[in-house]
């Protein structure tokens, strides 16, 4: 008879677990889950309610936004980044999406027993180039040391402040009926390239992580007078997760067109060849955004003007309340429901 404490038993996956899983960690349903049956009860508070990828608060005559966040990736340097990079984009792109204009960061280092100082120093220099890159001066940290095999090389853990200077309120909450989804790049890349520099796998083509900070065509698309309704980088499970996440907090159906869902064909190649869908791929230098149909193709053509923004597309609309939550017409012209996933594409993505 099976342990039915093993999560290995059955094939198929399982609604609750007793212990920690990869999975739980992935972005998708286990870690909405996660946040939603034991996090949010244990804290709940107005801010937290929001669901959103910072917390938004007043400070006298002003708004600030702060986000936390961690950083466990391997390998520590993949094709177009590195551990570094990624924690000082991920942290200003999260204060991006509250709409804020990112100002200072926090780190920790959780160094292992054994690492390189080297490539310690290397991840550093990288940090400290992306932080400038973005605009941001990282302020304050700690450091601790973990004995070896206990700690994977290097753990981040990095907290960001930011300033918002409008008057949009950008949340899940806002999304309304009629908003049309626009997608500010080409999907997919950092997974494929994590799985590549994982796996020693060979492409034709080397697939960098898009990587990238996101404050900039966030701050562009505010000051051209764009209506903001929500915003979200699109990280561990990919667009889909986010999609079903959104869809949730902001009690719409969300219908996608995956026609128009930008996949670069390197890409999009080789997840057939890995078995993978590039729906629920991370991203780390792309968002969704939320807002009024009349401003989409004004939107859309100030994206297409900026770094990285030449694939921007806009894929879908919000609906009135609806199950499911999130569907797609898919490109053969049938509908799919899209789903959080429930177990681990790539697990130790960001």
């Amino acid at each position: 008879m099976n342990d039915p404490d093993d999560s290995t038993a059955c094939p198929l996956p399982r609604g609750h677990y007793p212990r920690i899983t990869l999975a739980h960690g992935g972005g998708g349903r286990l870690t909405h889950q996660l946040i939603e049956e034991l996090f949010l009860p244990a804290f709940a508070n107005d801010l937290l309610a929001q669901r959103h990828d910072g917390a938004v608060f007043p400070v006298r005559e002003s708004r600030l936004a702060m986000t936390t966040d961690s950083y466990v990736v391997q390998p520590l340097l993949f094709p177009g980044g590195d551990i570094g990079r990624l924690a000082v984009f991920g942290t200003v792109n999260d204060l991006a999406m509250c709409g804020a204009r990112p100002l200072y960061l926090s780190v920790a280092f959780i160094l292992e027993e054994g690492l390189s100082i080297e490539l310690l120093r290397q991840i550093v220099q990288s940090m400290r180039a992306a932080a400038a890159e973005a605009g941001v001066q990282l302020v304050t940290g700690d450091t601790k040391v973990v004995e070896k095999g206990k700690g994977d090389g290097v753990f981040l853990t990095t907290a960001g402040v930011g300033l918002i200077e409008h008057d949009l309120v950008i949340a899940p909450d806002q999304v309304r009926p009629g908003d049309r989804l626009l997608v500010s790049g080409d999907l997919g890349r950092h997974g494929v390239a994590i799985m590549a520099a994982r796996g020693h796998l060979a492409f034709e083509t080397t697939i960098e992580s898009d990587c990238a900070p996101l404050a900039e065509p966030v701050a562009r698309l505010i000051e051209a007078g764009i209506e903001l309704h929500c915003l979200r980088d699109l990280t561990r499970g990919g667009l889909a997760s986010a999609v079903v996440e959104i869809a949730t907090a902001g009690h719409c159906q969300l219908r996608l067109d995956e026609r128009a869902i930008p996949v670069r064909e390197d890409v999009r190649g080789a997840c057939e060849l890995l078995g993978l869908d590039p729906l629920y791929l991370a991203n780390e230098g792309r968002f969704l955004a939320f807002l009024p149909a009349h401003q989409a193709a004004e939107a859309l053509a100030l994206l297409r003007t900026l770094p990285g923004g030449g694939a921007a597309a806009i894929i879908g609309e919000a609906l009135p309340a609806a199950h499911p939550p999130v569907l797609l017409r898919t490109a053969i012209g049938a509908t799919r429901v899209l789903e959080m996933m429930s177990g681990e594409q790539l697990p130790r993505i960001c």
